[in-house]
Parts: C-alpha cells; sequence; structure tokens
C-alpha cells in the first residue's frame, strides 16, 4: 500500500498489511497473474481490505488486538467446542443467550452453529446449499440476531463458529441466475460446457460423493443448453476458482462475516474447489494457495479471526489444510481430526488399539505449527471407515474386510455388536459403506436400555466417557456435538418428516431435550447424569493440564498390549502419559514398561489417585482411562 499521512487506525492496518502481505500476493500472482484484468483486481482487492477494516466495530478491534498478543489462545486446554443446529438446540438466534448457560456450565469456550446463512428453498443439503450469502436463514432469524449472538457469546468467552461454503452457491443464488440468464461474467463464476465432451473426460478420475441420491458430477440445463458443474448435488453449482472474481467477491463475505462478530469461519468443502483434468479434484495445490491467501487478507483487516478448513480425507491430504512445506504456519489453524475419530470406533469393535497406534504414529506429526485439531467422536454427518489398504495390512488386517466389519458391526448386523446405527450412501460396486448414528447409540447405550442390560450400560457410559477424554487429550480443540453429553439417543423418528427421510443422518440430528437436561443436572446417578458430570469432570481436569497444550508435542507409544492406546504428552514443565483400555475386560500395561515411560509412580489426573509402585504388572479396568503424571 502506498505510505502516506493516514489516521492512527489506517496505521494499524498498514502494519497488518505489510506483515501478511508476502502470504496474499505471491499466492495470488501464482493463480491469477496470467488472468486478463488483474491489474484491475488487485486495486479492487485493496479496497476491498481497507473497507472492511474501516467497518470493523471498536471492540472486534479489541479482540483482535488482544489475539495478536496471545495467538496461541485457540491451542489452550481450556478451550472445548460444541456442534448444534441451532433450530434443533434453542429454536432461533434470538434464543440462544437464553441457553448460553448450559454451555458455559460444560465449559464450551467455542460454539459452532451448523448453517446458518439462507439457504435455498426445499432441498438444500442440509443447509449447505446457500441462496444468499449476506442473510441468515430467515427460519432462524436476521444478521442482526446474528451480530446479538455473537455478542452474546463473546461476552462469555465463547468464539462463535460459522459455516462458509467455498466450493459452490445455490443455484437460486443471485450469480447463478444471472450466469443462467446469459450473463457472460457470471457465467464465468461458474464452471459451464456447451457439450458434454469434457465433463465426461473428468469424469473419468472423479469420485461421487453421493452416489445414491446424486449420481454423477454434471448436470444438463436444457433451458441454457449447458452442462453444469454439481459436485454434490444438482442445485449446488461449483464455483469456478480460476476466475480471481470469486477471490475477491469470497473475501468480501468472509470479511463481512467476521465484521458481525463471527470468530472461527468453517470454511466448507475446501478440497473440491480447484479442478484438474486428470486427477480427482481434490486438494489440488491451487486450493492451499487459496486458502493461504484467504487468511492473510483476514489477518490483515480481522487477526482475532480463525480458520477451520473442513477436508475429510486422508491424512496424508489433511495435514496440508494445517500448512506444511511452504504453507507450514501460514494456512488453516484448524482442520478436523476425521483419522483419529475412525481409528476410535474402530478400536472399540475390534477391541483392539494396534491398528490406531499404528495410523497416529504413522501419518501425523508431534506437533503442528501456529495450528491444531478439532478433534470430535461424531459430527452431524455421517462416519465413512478411511482405513487404507496399506494400513490395515501393517498390523496384519485386510483392508476391504476390515471396512465392512467396521459397517456391519456398527449398523448391529455383526454378531456381539453393541451398536444401534444405520447405514448411509451404501455403495455395492465399492463395499463402502457409511454409518450414522448417534455418541450413545454407537456405544451401546440404545441396545442396553432396550434389553435392560444393567452391566452393558455400565460399559456404554464408560466408552462414551473413555471417548471423549482421549479426544481431550491428544491436542486440539475437542468438541462435543449437541446431545453427546446427556447421551441422547438415535431420533428414529426422522422417517416420519419428508423432508428429512430420504437421508438416515437425520438420525443423528435430534432435537435437544431439555428435559433430559434437566434430569442430567438434577440426578447425576440417571443415565444422561452420569455422561454428563462424567463429561464435566474430563473437560474440568483438562483446562487444568498445561501439557495438553495444543503446541506440546505428542509421542505415540506401544504399550505392549493391543488392548491399549498410549501417549505422551510433553511440556517444559514435564510429561505426561495417557492411557486408554479400548476393551470391556480388565487389562494391563507391564511394570517395566511403564518404569521405561516415566510412570511408575504417577498420579492419575483423572481421577486423583496414585500409582503404587510394585512388582506386578499395572492393572487397567474396562475403559479405562488415565491420565498419569
Amino acid at each position: 500500500m502506498p505510505q502516506t499521512a493516514m489516521p492512527p487506525e489506517d496505521e494499524i492496518f498498514d502494519l497488518r498489511y505489510q506483515r501478511s502481505q508476502s502470504d496474499l500476493w505471491p499466492m495470488l500472482d501464482e493463480l491469477y497473474a496470467t488472468h486478463p484484468g488483474y491489474d484491475a483486481f488487485r486495486k479492487a482487492l485493496d479496497a476491498a481490505l481497507l473497507k472492511a477494516w474501516r467497518a470493523r466495530p471498536a471492540d472486534l478491534r479489541r479482540l483482535d488486538l488482544a489475539r495478536d498478543l496471545e495467538p496461541d489462545w485457540f491451542q489452550r486446554p481450556g478451550m472445548v467446542g460444541y456442534a448444534c443446529y441451532t433450530d434443533r438446540f434453542c429454536g432461533k438466534l434470538a434464543d440462544l443467550p437464553g441457553r448460553l448457560d448450559w454451555l458455559t456450565d460444560l465449559g464450551v469456550t467455542y460454539l459452532h452453529l451448523m448453517p446458518l446463512l439462507k439457504p435455498r428453498p426445499g432441498a438444500n443439503d442440509g443447509g449447505y446449499s446457500v441462496m444468499d450469502y449476506g442473510r441468515v436463514d430467515p427460519r432462524l432469524g436476521s444478521m442482526a440476531d446474528l451480530e446479538a449472538a455473537a455478542r452474546a457469546c463473546r461476552d462469555r468467552g465463547i468464539s462463535l463458529c460459522v459455516d462458509m461454503v467455498l466450493n459452490h452457491t445455490a443455484k437460486e443464488h443471485a450469480w447463478a441466475r444471472k450466469a443462467r440468464a446469459g450473463d457472460p461474467r457470471y457465467r464465468d463464476y461458474y464452471l459451464m460446457f456447451e457439450d458434454d465432451a469434457v465433463p465426461r473426460a473428468y469424469e473419468e478420475t472423479l469420485v461421487e460423493v453421493f452416489p445414491d441420491d446424486a449420481p454423477g458430477s454434471f448436470t444438463y440445463y436444457e433451458d441454457i443448453d449447458r452442462w453444469v458443474w454439481t459436485t454434490f448435488n444438482e442445485h449446488q453449482w461449483d464455483l469456478n476458482w480460476a476466475n480471481p472474481q470469486i477471490f475477491l467477491e469470497m473475501t468480501k463475505i468472509m470479511l463481512a462475516l467476521a465484521n458481525r462478530g463471527v470468530e472461527v469461519l468453517r470454511f466448507d468443502a475446501v478440497a473440491f474447489m480447484w479442478k484438474r483434468m486428470g486427477t480427482r479434484c481434490q486438494s489440488e495445490p491451487e486450493v492451499h494457495l487459496i486458502l493461504r491467501a484467504l487468511r492473510a487478507a483476514c489477518r490483515i483487516v480481522a487477526p482475532g479471526v480463525i480458520h477451520l478448513e473442513e477436508a475429510i480425507v486422508s491424512p496424508g491430504e489433511m495435514l496440508p489444510y494445517l500448512g506444511r512445506g511452504r504453507h507450514d504456519g501460514k494456512e488453516g489453524n484448524l482442520a478436523y481430526h476425521n483419522s483419529l475419530m475412525v481409528q476410535v470406533w474402530a478400536a472399540l469393535a475390534s477391541r483392539d488399539a494396534g491398528l490406531m497406534t499404528h495410523v497416529m504414529r504413522t501419518h501425523f506429526p508431534d506437533r503442528l505449527t501456529n495450528a491444531t485439531y478439532a478433534t470430535y467422536l461424531r459430527c452431524h454427518d455421517d462416519i465413512g471407515w478411511a482405513v487404507t489398504d496399506e494400513d490395515a495390512a501393517a498390523v496384519g488386517v485386510q483392508g476391504f474386510g476390515h471396512r465392512a466389519f467396521l459397517s456391519e458391526f456398527y449398523r448391529g448386523a455383526f454378531p456381539g455388536s453393541f451398536s444401534r446405527g444405520a447405514p448411509f450412501q451404501h455403495n455395492p460396486d465399492t463395499g463402502d459403506m457409511r454409518i450414522c448414528g448417534t455418541t450413545a447409540s454407537l456405544a451401546g447405550v440404545e441396545q442396553a436400555l432396550d434389553e435392560g442390560d444393567a452391566r452393558a450400560l455400565d460399559l456404554a457410559i464408560d466408552r462414551i466417557l473413555m471417548g471423549h477424554a482421549l479426544i481431550a487429550s491428544v491436542g486440539g480443540i475437542p468438541l462435543i456435538y449437541m446431545g453427546d453429553e446427556i447421551a441422547l439417543l438415535n431420533d428414529h423418528g426422522y422417517l416420519d418428516v419428508p423432508a428429512h427421510a430420504h437421508d438416515s443422518r437425520w438420525l443423528h440430528r435430534p432435537k435437544m431435550d431439555w428435559d433430559r437436561a434437566a434430569l442430567a443436572r438434577a440426578d447425576p446417578d440417571s443415565v444422561p447424569g452420569r455422561v454428563l458430570s462424567g463429561l464435566r469432570e474430563i473437560l474440568g481436569r483438562r483446562a487444568e493440564m498445561a501439557e495438553f497444550h495444543g503446541a506440546h508435542p505428542i509421542e505415540i507409544l506401544d504399550a505392549g498390549n493391543p488392548s491399549v492406546f498410549a501417549f505422551a504428552r510433553h511440556a517444559p514443565t514435564g510429561s505426561v502419559v495417557c492411557l486408554y483400555n479400548v476393551t470391556e475386560d480388565w487389562t494391563s500395561v507391564p511394570r517395566d514398561w511403564a518404569e521405561r515411560a516415566g510412570m511408575s509412580q504417577g498420579v492419575d489426573a483423572l481421577s486423583g489417585g496414585t500409582l503404587a509402585p510394585g512388582a506386578g504388572d499395572i492393572a487397567l479396568p474396562p475403559y479405562a482411562r488415565a491420565w498419569l503424571r
């Protein structure tokens, strides 16, 4: 930017611009320098950044300053996330402040309100088919309500997370309507083809996302005589990120949301943003240039905001979204640890932690730069069994068979299964079958209650608490999906709702049961009370564990027992060894192994108990979870 006399506040903008321009313009030069009109784009982007800065409210500028001084705020062990649909949690945005006591009592400091922006009417992929980024879904409220909700959260120390879909818009979006009307400017906002030759060539290597409901990746529209790229659904038109105007438009949207008080932007479907013939068109190098440049633009205007990049892909593909190689520490701040979720459920089904130990040791670094994971047991989507043939073979398992076993186990069809899940998007050609279900139903609570089996119920609750203790300790922000804290069961009533009946993911999207929540608070011996009190204890202890800071390294350990998943977290002040028994049986770790790991006489930070010295092996009860200092 030109160096001229400017107001003091603009001096701050200029300093931040200088700090981040090396992460902005080299990326954009690489992407767009040969595009016609690039010089005009540069001027328009500079103007958009300054305009957004001057519009940024004073309280958010103060937040920016605080987070510039404490850039590790989101890596700290006191961070706890919660994810929910607004209508299913509290009704409308205006009703959210009245429910924040529930979240603060749980220790929540990060709230993801799933899609809020105005979706298309009718089928809209659960709200991810957005027709207006500048308006809130009118069923939930207005932009003024969003600002008020963000402010109420901020007053409680809760950072609000909102979805921003980057790969596509609804076909009813204003840009798409203009493109459909024949405006050449807006036709270049999307990927449109006059015949199907190029689409068919692309489809040779593309992978269908929703093979049951939306097969193929292109849709023909007779009224415009064009094939349009539609990766996810017919009503979701893929954006042409090779056009720099898309970057400009999305930057304006991003900064407008930041100025409304959104502190975490969840970038949806980022893996699909760049297209290249002969590939899967997922996680291409240009995607990372775009995301690094978006982060740089955000750091110039709103450095108090962080980015979560939603890429549910293999570990090798996922880690670059947190910045690897040339982008180390300069891309996303958060990414979902999908692999950990898969491995926890796989270990519980097989009663064997060997695969999880191998995957976590082989594919994940001991720490990240200026970034961390969002860890979770489940989310609003299904569970896909992302176990590669190579990883399975490394522990003596056949990949196809193991994936099939996990699907059968969690839909409750495998002998001895404790789960009550349901299949989603079964692909008979590949054998792929994803699974739906709430944490409680997948962990055995629903089946135990149906059968009146008290011991099975105890084990199911221990599975839930063991799983949450694990995701709370590996590093990152543990995310609780709404209702898991009170062991909400599957909502089989989704089949009676025409808009939901075709999508089994609504099985695990029940409405919050506030009567059950009241019972959990009033009766700690009830099923919801046992889960809630156990979870609050885990999260409260976690907040006191300096070793669990997201920047501290993790060391995956071999406990000498396939029933036990073990790792150490190392901090300058000391280390903690975490042990998890993934079976319903008593087991042990060898005493000599414990001594080599430095914990022959440890204090369990979860229970407060002490590991006494002795000659015998160290016993672990069913689904034990221990944080040994």
